[in-house]
């Protein structure tokens, strides 16, 4: 089975209010993903996004019914943080969050829309480059952008992050990529979902790192 598929995320209401326990049930399988981009480097984002799904879950388990949907949690902190907010807990940790999640994101639509090297097929760098400069470049500083300049040499080829993805299972690489779809369906819906929220609250930081 799809190391994806095993952790879909859960399809949103029509008023786009996120569940905060099912999101987190969900997100709680992220960092694993980028074990299958196999090398060290990506640690650093898998960190990140693991601290940050932790600050959020910490906020979250002081009060579950008061903080039932993460706008919950993002107006509270909003009422309370007044003068520091948005960067301030569980706000400032989604904020983060949300664009390790776009990385993803965007690294498999980009693989299953067949964006690819014509000259290195099999290479996944223009993936991961494209996900990069969409989703975190603009946030980081030059020091952590030439960290991630090596990450990006070391991404590993297509058919090996297929199968780290397929759980080291050998599958076509369509069949992956109708589940890589099958997966982005929520998973899209969700990561935009937040980002809509971040804008109409005006929670939206742009300083670097």
């Amino acid at each position: 089975m799809s190391l994806l598929l095993d952790n879909q995320f859960k399809e949103l209401p029509p008023d786009k209010a996120i569940d905060t326990k099912l999101f987190l049930d969900a997100v709680s399988h992220i960092p694993s993903f980028f074990d299958c981009l196999g090398s060290n480097v990506f640690s650093v984002i898998k960190s990140d996004i693991n601290g940050n799904i932790m600050k959020i879950k910490g906020v979250y388990l002081k009060d579950p019914a008061k903080y039932v949907s993460l706008q919950h949690i993002v107006e509270a902190e909003r009422e309370a943080h007044a003068a520091e907010w948005p960067k301030v807990g569980a706000t400032l940790a989604l904020m983060w969050l949300k664009r390790g999640l776009r990385f993803i994101q965007i690294l498999l639509q980009s693989l299953a829309d067949g964006e690819r090297d014509e000259n290195n097929p099999n290479l996944i760098r223009v993936n991961v480059t494209k996900a990069y400069e969409q989703a975190l470049k603009k946030y980081h500083g030059w020091i952590v952008q030439k960290i991630f300049n090596v990450a990006l040499l070391a991404a590993p080829y297509k058919s090996n992050f297929l199968k780290a993805l397929s759980k080291g299972e050998e599958v076509k690489e369509e069949d992956c990529l109708i589940n890589v779809r099958q997966f982005l369906v929520n998973y899209t819906a969700t990561v935009d979902a937040i980002y809509e929220m971040y804008t109409k609250l005006n929670a939206e930081l742009d300083y670097t790192v």
